[in-house]
Protein backbone atom coordinates (compact mmCIF):
# COMPACT_ATOMS: atom_id res chain seq x y z
CA UNK A 1 0.00 0.00 0.00
CA UNK A 2 3.05 2.28 0.67
CA UNK A 3 3.92 2.08 -3.11
CA UNK A 4 0.70 3.42 -4.23
CA UNK A 5 0.77 5.78 -1.41
CA UNK A 6 3.64 7.16 -2.64
CA UNK A 7 2.57 7.35 -6.40
CA UNK A 8 -0.55 9.50 -5.06
CA UNK A 9 1.96 11.50 -3.30
CA UNK A 10 4.55 12.14 -5.88
CA UNK A 11 1.33 13.06 -8.45
CA UNK A 12 -0.13 15.53 -5.90
CA UNK A 13 3.61 17.59 -5.62
CA UNK A 14 4.05 17.80 -9.16
CA UNK A 15 0.69 18.57 -9.98
CA UNK A 16 0.70 21.99 -7.38
CA UNK A 17 4.03 23.18 -9.30
CA UNK A 18 1.49 23.14 -12.54
CA UNK A 19 -1.84 24.24 -10.51
CA UNK A 20 -0.77 26.20 -7.10
CA UNK A 21 -4.26 27.37 -7.13
CA UNK A 22 -5.17 24.00 -5.43
CA UNK A 23 -2.50 24.07 -2.76
CA UNK A 24 -4.14 27.63 -1.59
CA UNK A 25 -7.56 26.17 -2.04
CA UNK A 26 -6.78 23.41 0.30
CA UNK A 27 -5.00 25.94 2.96
CA UNK A 28 -8.43 28.05 2.16
CA UNK A 29 -10.72 25.08 3.32
CA UNK A 30 -8.41 24.04 5.90
CA UNK A 31 -8.28 27.77 7.67
CA UNK A 32 -11.95 27.36 7.70
CA UNK A 33 -11.96 24.00 9.93
CA UNK A 34 -12.60 21.83 6.98
CA UNK A 35 -10.90 18.58 6.58
CA UNK A 36 -10.44 17.94 2.81
CA UNK A 37 -10.16 14.84 0.78
CA UNK A 38 -9.72 13.45 -2.63
CA UNK A 39 -12.45 12.07 -4.74
CA UNK A 40 -10.50 10.86 -7.92
CA UNK A 41 -7.59 12.20 -9.60
CA UNK A 42 -7.98 12.30 -13.90
CA UNK A 43 -5.51 11.04 -16.27
CA UNK A 44 -4.90 11.36 -20.08
CA UNK A 45 -3.59 9.11 -22.44
CA UNK A 46 -4.11 8.55 -26.05
CA UNK A 47 -5.16 5.12 -27.54
CA UNK A 48 -2.10 3.95 -29.12
CA UNK A 49 -1.70 0.21 -27.88
CA UNK A 50 1.63 1.97 -26.02
CA UNK A 51 0.28 4.24 -23.67
CA UNK A 52 -3.70 3.15 -24.11
CA UNK A 53 -6.13 3.38 -20.64
CA UNK A 54 -4.79 -0.42 -19.83
CA UNK A 55 -1.48 0.51 -19.77
CA UNK A 56 -1.94 3.74 -18.18
CA UNK A 57 -3.99 1.78 -15.46
CA UNK A 58 -1.50 -0.90 -14.43
CA UNK A 59 0.06 0.55 -11.49
CA UNK A 60 -3.72 1.00 -10.08
CA UNK A 61 -4.04 -2.68 -11.18
CA UNK A 62 -0.89 -3.80 -9.25
CA UNK A 63 -2.08 -1.64 -5.84
CA UNK A 64 -5.80 -3.32 -5.83
CA UNK A 65 -7.73 -1.04 -8.25
CA UNK A 66 -10.46 -2.39 -10.35
CA UNK A 67 -12.14 -1.09 -13.38
CA UNK A 68 -15.55 -0.22 -12.37
CA UNK A 69 -17.14 2.04 -15.12
CA UNK A 70 -16.52 2.78 -18.62
CA UNK A 71 -17.47 6.11 -20.58
CA UNK A 72 -18.04 7.11 -24.31
CA UNK A 73 -17.34 11.06 -25.33
CA UNK A 74 -18.57 11.04 -29.01
CA UNK A 75 -18.19 15.08 -29.27
CA UNK A 76 -14.44 15.00 -28.17
CA UNK A 77 -13.46 11.88 -29.81
CA UNK A 78 -12.84 10.12 -26.03
CA UNK A 79 -13.41 6.96 -24.48
CA UNK A 80 -12.87 6.92 -20.72
CA UNK A 81 -12.89 4.03 -17.91
CA UNK A 82 -12.74 4.83 -13.93
CA UNK A 83 -11.08 2.59 -11.47
CA UNK A 84 -11.43 2.04 -7.68
CA UNK A 85 -10.16 0.55 -4.56
CA UNK A 86 -12.02 -1.09 -1.58
CA UNK A 87 -9.79 1.47 0.49
CA UNK A 88 -12.26 4.32 0.49
CA UNK A 89 -9.42 6.22 1.93
CA UNK A 90 -8.06 5.92 -1.86
CA UNK A 91 -8.95 8.19 -4.34
CA UNK A 92 -11.09 7.11 -7.90
CA UNK A 93 -8.53 7.13 -10.66
CA UNK A 94 -10.48 8.73 -14.02
CA UNK A 95 -8.32 7.65 -17.39
CA UNK A 96 -9.43 9.10 -20.66
CA UNK A 97 -7.73 8.33 -23.88
CA UNK A 98 -7.80 10.14 -27.13
CA UNK A 99 -9.31 8.46 -30.39
CA UNK A 100 -6.54 8.75 -32.53
CA UNK A 101 -8.16 7.34 -35.59
CA UNK A 102 -10.93 9.86 -35.46
CA UNK A 103 -8.30 12.73 -36.59
CA UNK A 104 -6.48 13.44 -39.84
CA UNK A 105 -3.19 12.02 -40.77
CA UNK A 106 -1.11 15.29 -39.89
CA UNK A 107 -2.31 15.12 -36.41
CA UNK A 108 -1.47 11.54 -35.91
CA UNK A 109 1.71 11.88 -37.57
CA UNK A 110 2.81 14.35 -35.24
CA UNK A 111 1.36 12.51 -32.28
CA UNK A 112 2.97 9.27 -33.24
CA UNK A 113 6.60 11.14 -33.32
CA UNK A 114 6.07 12.69 -30.11
CA UNK A 115 5.01 8.73 -28.86
CA UNK A 116 8.33 7.44 -30.64
CA UNK A 117 10.44 9.10 -27.73
CA UNK A 118 8.82 6.79 -25.12
CA UNK A 119 11.34 3.57 -24.20
CA UNK A 120 9.23 0.57 -23.18
CA UNK A 121 11.36 1.21 -19.78
CA UNK A 122 9.79 4.32 -19.26
CA UNK A 123 6.12 3.76 -20.03
CA UNK A 124 6.40 0.33 -17.56
CA UNK A 125 7.49 2.62 -14.75
CA UNK A 126 5.56 2.65 -11.81
CA UNK A 127 5.70 6.30 -11.63
CA UNK A 128 5.02 7.11 -15.21
CA UNK A 129 1.93 9.26 -14.17
CA UNK A 130 4.33 11.57 -13.06
CA UNK A 131 7.02 11.94 -16.03
CA UNK A 132 5.32 14.83 -18.44
CA UNK A 133 6.90 14.85 -21.46
CA UNK A 134 9.59 13.16 -22.97
CA UNK A 135 9.53 14.75 -26.22
CA UNK A 136 10.10 18.37 -27.91
CA UNK A 137 7.58 19.86 -29.72
CA UNK A 138 6.83 23.07 -31.47
CA UNK A 139 4.26 25.89 -31.67
CA UNK A 140 3.74 24.73 -35.16
CA UNK A 141 2.75 21.41 -34.33
CA UNK A 142 1.10 22.59 -30.96
CA UNK A 143 -1.58 24.80 -32.96
CA UNK A 144 -2.29 21.92 -35.28
CA UNK A 145 -2.97 19.08 -32.80
CA UNK A 146 -4.98 22.53 -31.33
CA UNK A 147 -7.03 23.21 -34.28
CA UNK A 148 -8.36 19.36 -33.84
CA UNK A 149 -8.57 18.49 -30.18
CA UNK A 150 -7.97 20.98 -27.38
CA UNK A 151 -7.14 17.67 -25.58
CA UNK A 152 -4.66 16.60 -27.60
CA UNK A 153 -2.86 19.56 -27.76
CA UNK A 154 -2.66 19.50 -23.97
CA UNK A 155 -1.79 16.86 -23.46
CA UNK A 156 1.31 16.53 -25.89
CA UNK A 157 2.40 20.09 -24.73
CA UNK A 158 2.05 19.35 -20.59
CA UNK A 159 2.88 15.55 -20.73
CA UNK A 160 2.30 12.35 -18.30
CA UNK A 161 0.92 14.12 -15.19
CA UNK A 162 -2.02 14.34 -13.35
CA UNK A 163 -4.95 16.22 -15.37
CA UNK A 164 -6.87 17.33 -12.23
CA UNK A 165 -7.42 16.23 -8.53
CA UNK A 166 -11.00 16.74 -6.75
CA UNK A 167 -12.21 17.81 -3.45
CA UNK A 168 -14.81 15.19 -2.11
CA UNK A 169 -17.95 17.83 -0.82
CA UNK A 170 -19.28 14.86 0.88
CA UNK A 171 -16.70 15.57 3.46
CA UNK A 172 -16.46 19.00 4.11
CA UNK A 173 -18.68 20.58 6.79
CA UNK A 174 -19.46 24.17 6.28
CA UNK A 175 -19.15 24.07 2.10
CA UNK A 176 -20.62 20.58 1.87
CA UNK A 177 -22.85 22.43 -0.84
CA UNK A 178 -21.78 22.77 -4.30
CA UNK A 179 -23.56 26.51 -4.86
CA UNK A 180 -21.93 27.66 -1.39
CA UNK A 181 -18.23 26.39 -1.92
CA UNK A 182 -18.73 28.04 -5.70
CA UNK A 183 -19.60 31.34 -4.38
CA UNK A 184 -16.51 30.87 -1.21
CA UNK A 185 -14.09 30.08 -4.13
CA UNK A 186 -15.09 33.07 -6.34
CA UNK A 187 -14.97 35.19 -3.43
CA UNK A 188 -11.82 34.32 -3.09
CA UNK A 189 -10.96 34.97 -7.03
CA UNK A 190 -10.98 31.93 -8.39
CA UNK A 191 -12.33 31.47 -11.69
CA UNK A 192 -14.67 28.81 -12.54
CA UNK A 193 -15.62 26.98 -15.35
CA UNK A 194 -18.83 28.30 -17.03
CA UNK A 195 -19.02 25.88 -19.45
CA UNK A 196 -22.31 24.00 -19.41
CA UNK A 197 -23.25 26.12 -16.23
CA UNK A 198 -21.10 26.16 -13.16
CA UNK A 199 -22.86 23.12 -11.47
CA UNK A 200 -22.41 20.48 -14.07
CA UNK A 201 -24.80 17.90 -13.35
CA UNK A 202 -27.67 17.19 -10.57
CA UNK A 203 -28.95 15.52 -7.28
CA UNK A 204 -30.93 13.53 -10.48
CA UNK A 205 -27.63 11.96 -11.89
CA UNK A 206 -26.41 11.86 -8.30
CA UNK A 207 -23.70 13.99 -8.81
CA UNK A 208 -22.95 17.63 -8.88
CA UNK A 209 -19.31 19.11 -10.13
CA UNK A 210 -17.86 22.11 -10.38
CA UNK A 211 -14.17 23.31 -11.11
CA UNK A 212 -11.37 26.09 -11.33
CA UNK A 213 -10.69 27.19 -14.89
CA UNK A 214 -6.72 25.92 -15.58
CA UNK A 215 -3.90 27.94 -14.04
CA UNK A 216 -1.37 29.02 -17.10
CA UNK A 217 2.12 27.65 -16.80
CA UNK A 218 4.66 28.72 -19.55
CA UNK A 219 5.69 25.49 -21.59
CA UNK A 220 9.36 26.01 -23.24
CA UNK A 221 8.64 25.04 -27.22
CA UNK A 222 10.94 24.26 -29.87
CA UNK A 223 10.35 27.30 -31.40
CA UNK A 224 10.40 30.07 -28.54
CA UNK A 225 8.23 29.98 -24.77
CA UNK A 226 4.49 30.30 -24.92
CA UNK A 227 1.73 30.29 -21.98
CA UNK A 228 -1.04 27.50 -22.03
CA UNK A 229 -3.43 26.06 -19.63
CA UNK A 230 -1.58 23.92 -17.55
CA UNK A 231 -3.88 22.09 -14.68
CA UNK A 232 -7.49 22.60 -12.71
CA UNK A 233 -8.82 21.91 -9.44
CA UNK A 234 -12.74 19.73 -9.40
CA UNK A 235 -15.07 19.87 -6.55
CA UNK A 236 -17.60 16.60 -6.38
CA UNK A 237 -20.97 16.04 -4.58
CA UNK A 238 -21.85 12.36 -4.41
CA UNK A 239 -25.34 11.42 -3.55
CA UNK A 240 -27.57 8.25 -2.74
CA UNK A 241 -28.57 6.30 -5.59
CA UNK A 242 -31.34 3.43 -6.65
CA UNK A 243 -29.16 0.93 -4.88
CA UNK A 244 -29.06 3.37 -1.58
CA UNK A 245 -25.24 3.47 -1.47
CA UNK A 246 -23.55 6.68 -2.74
CA UNK A 247 -23.02 6.95 -6.48
CA UNK A 248 -19.16 6.15 -7.34
CA UNK A 249 -19.42 6.59 -10.83
CA UNK A 250 -19.72 9.33 -13.30
CA UNK A 251 -21.47 11.31 -15.62
CA UNK A 252 -20.52 11.48 -19.33
CA UNK A 253 -22.30 14.37 -20.29
CA UNK A 254 -20.94 16.50 -16.92
CA UNK A 255 -17.18 15.20 -17.71
CA UNK A 256 -18.07 16.31 -20.67
CA UNK A 257 -18.06 19.88 -19.93
CA UNK A 258 -15.97 19.55 -17.27
CA UNK A 259 -12.75 18.84 -20.01
CA UNK A 260 -13.33 22.30 -21.47
CA UNK A 261 -11.68 23.77 -18.03
CA UNK A 262 -8.10 23.41 -19.79
CA UNK A 263 -9.75 24.89 -23.15
CA UNK A 264 -7.49 27.98 -24.05
CA UNK A 265 -11.15 29.16 -25.68
CA UNK A 266 -12.37 29.10 -21.45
Amino acid sequence: MSKINDLLGRMWADYIILNPHAQKIVNLLESEGEAVLNDHIALRTFNDPRVSIDIIAKPFLESGYVEAGDYHFEAKKLYAKHFQHEDPKLPKVFISELLLEKFSDEFNQIVQLKLNYLSDEQIGDFTFTTSGKSWDISQVEYNKLKNESDYGAWLSAIGYRPNHFTVSLNDLKKYSDILTLNAFLKKNDYKLNDSGGEVKGSVDVFLEQSSTLAASVEVQFTDGALSIPSCYFEFAKRYIDESGKLYQGFVAKSADKIFESTDKSQ
